[in-house]
């Protein structure tokens, strides 16, 4: 019995080195870099869409690089600074080259989606400022220090990355094959004030009510030291390429909200405010790029903000008035008025909210009033101690 035990392990044994010592299929070979093991391709053909996708050209940001720096300094900072978070191979996000591998675990995510990225984000990890002076507490993958935060909820439940973003990765367009909010929450409660309004269920993704919070920075900085001294002076920022980062503002709270590609109301965050200083070009604080984007800050959890966190709050539809402007990046000499004023800046994907349609859901309409009685009756329920009896 041993022995044929024996006999049918190496038979498997041999098949299985057959199967992947074979030429993948021609299509997969030319789709795929040549840094790629061609074994996992012999069986996992698609996998080949993973190797010439967002992951791995990442085509979002070089393109912002050559709009920003135009296209030969934009490439330059590109290949530079951007090129440590690319996909080049199956063993990236799956581990071993070689079988047994399985679908990516969070560690693997969060090699790239670090930082200021949903990825770290969903574990409850916000980015710190960039000065060496408050790099302390825990580390990240990549060995970068974090702020702690309340992690999404379904982290919490002991829910993967995988979990949600399943075959996407192997498409140009991951959010195809992306769960839903509504994939798994199909009837939302009733019962919650919340939900009771049509508009929120009808015109919002759910987290523009339900993420805690996001990681924001406002004002990038970038500089390009020339003399010894300069290079001395800004040693101790983190370093992209030829230039040294740092930021105005950070903050790890509510995200603003807009509207995206589909007219939903949904969370937006600068993608990159960005100034450059550039002694050589004649650059100081010059704004190369004010662009936002929609974004799911996956920082999800049951409870949402009240009716006046959203309900005339302009700063959070990036209509700050100049009187209430507490940052003022102008009198600094930078060409803002203010980073939560959508005068001089873009969403990119989306929109700010309309005027008009902003003023509109301000209004204090008789529904309104009730379901916004009926929130804090909620609240104070809650609150209550426990009857003695």
């Amino acid at each position: 019995m041993r022995r044929i035990a024996a006999l049918w392990l190496a038979c498997a044994s041999a098949l299985a080195l057959a199967l992947c010592s074979a030429p993948p299929p021609a299509a997969a070979v030319a789709a795929a870099p040549a840094s790629v093991s061609t074994a996992c391709l012999t069986c996992h053909a698609s996998a080949a869409a993973a190797l010439t996708g967002p992951m791995a050209t990442r085509a979002d940001e070089r393109a912002f690089t050559h709009r920003a720096f135009g296209p030969v300094e934009g490439e330059r900072f590109f290949t530079q600074s951007c090129a440590g978070c690319h996909v080049t191979s199956c063993s990236d996000c799956h581990g071993a080259a070689t079988h047994p591998v399985g679908r990516p675990r969070d560690e693997a995510c969060l090699r790239c989606h670090r930082e200021d990225s949903v990825g770290a984000a969903y574990h409850g990890r916000a980015p710190r400022e960039d000065h060496p002076r408050y790099q302390r507490g825990p580390k990240g993958e990549s060995g970068e220090h974090y702020l702690s935060m309340l992690p999404d909820v379904h982290q919490e439940r002991g829910m993967t990355c995988a979990d949600c973003h399943r075959m996407g990765a192997h498409g140009h367009d991951a959010a195809k094959s992306t769960r839903t909010c509504r994939d798994c929450h199909r009837a939302p409660r009733p019962d919650v004030p919340e939900h009771a309004i049509g508009a929120h269920l009808e015109k919002m993704r759910c987290s523009a009510c339900h993420a805690a919070w996001a990681a924001q920075e406002y004002g990038t900085f970038l500089v390009r030291p020339q003399t010894p001294e300069q290079r001395e002076a800004f040693s101790v920022l983190p370093q992209q390429g030829d230039w040294r980062k740092s930021a105005v503002h950070k903050r790890q709270d509510a995200p603003p909200l807009g509207l995206d590609a589909d007219g939903l109301v949904a969370p937006i965050r600068p993608k990159l405010v960005l100034f450059a200083t550039d002694p050589a070009r004649g650059w100081e604080n010059r704004l190369l790029a004010a662009e936002w984007a929609p974004f799911e800050p996956h920082t999800v959890r049951r409870g949402s903000v009240a009716c006046g966190g959203c309900h005339d709050q302009p700063r959070r539809f990036v209509l700050e008035a100049d009187a209430d402007r507490v940052l003022r990046p102008d009198l600094d000499g930078l060409a803002l008025r203010s980073f939560w004023n959508r005068a001089g800046q873009t969403v990119r994907g989306g929109a700010f909210l309309p005027g008009p349609r902003h003023a509109a859901m301000n209004r204090k309409t008789d529904t309104y009033v009730r379901e916004s009685l009926r929130q804090w009756q909620n609240l104070l329920r809650r609150a209550e101690p426990p009857s003695a009896r």
